[in-house]
């Protein structure tokens, strides 16, 4: 099964058209023709069966033949994670967080800090490639890029958790954290957070938390906390 994306359909869709680059592929590249089956969704949790209507090289026609709005599951994930140094990584991050199961994502300005400034034109397809790759029907949604002090000002909901480096009482993650509830948690940048920064969080409610007994890259971090997130509410 490919699945293929198009964030404009609605479950009242009859008909649509690819662009000329999805038609060139459907048809050029898969080798698709009037008649052929494709899976569309449109990253808001619905999958359709459309069938090719106009096999069309720059302006591919389908039909909806089916619909079917897939169920999410029950609890929300939401990881703030500072940017990495080399773009690479953090794309990385991007994919396979996808790929696990995540519903949100902020990037996080910090003090340590080393990137500041982000694109998120390319993190977008990155986040799209990944759930068709994956045939998860619900795109996550990338924040713009916010700083600390900000983030903590907004309304986090759910059991709250900051991972950090520093050598103070911290709790593990995979032991605090509930089945079926929605999580926030803080990844800072390679320099880790700053003593204030994690005084901040907890202020603000954040648990202080460890994800194992190694030091992790901060992308490598976002992924264990994100499978960990995962696992638990695996039925």
């Amino acid at each position: 099964m490919q699945l293929f994306y198009n964030p404009d359909i609605t479950d009242q869709t009859k008909q649509f058209s690819f662009d000329k680059e999805e038609s060139k592929h459907i048809l050029k590249a898969l080798r698709k023709t009037t008649g052929d089956q494709l899976y569309i969704t449109n990253g808001k949790g619905w999958l359709f069966t459309a069938e090719i209507a106009i096999a069309d090289m720059k302006n591919c026609l389908v039909t909806i033949t089916k619909k079917v709005l897939k169920q999410k599951h029950q609890y929300n994930l939401h990881l703030a994670v500072a940017p990495t140094k080399m773009n690479d990584r953090y794309e990385w991050f991007l994919e396979k967080s996808t790929e696990i199961g995540i519903d949100s994502i902020t990037p996080l300005i910090c003090e340590q800090s080393e990137r500041k400034v982000i694109k998120t034109d390319r993190f977008e397809k990155i986040l799209q490639s990944a759930m068709k790759q994956s045939l998860h029907c619900y795109l996550p949604k990338l924040n713009k890029a916010i700083s600390f002090k900000e983030f903590l000002n907004q309304k986090n909901r759910g059991q709250l958790f900051i991972a950090h480096c520093e050598e103070t009482d911290k709790k593990s993650l995979k032991e605090e954290l509930k089945p079926k509830q929605d999580v926030t948690v803080l990844i800072g940048p390679e320099g880790d957070f700053s003593v204030k920064e994690i005084e901040m969080a907890i202020s603000q409610g954040f648990i202080p938390v460890t994800l194992g007994e190694t030091r992790l890259r901060t992308e490598t971090a976002a992924i264990v906390a994100c499978h960990s997130v995962a696992f638990i509410n695996q039925e």
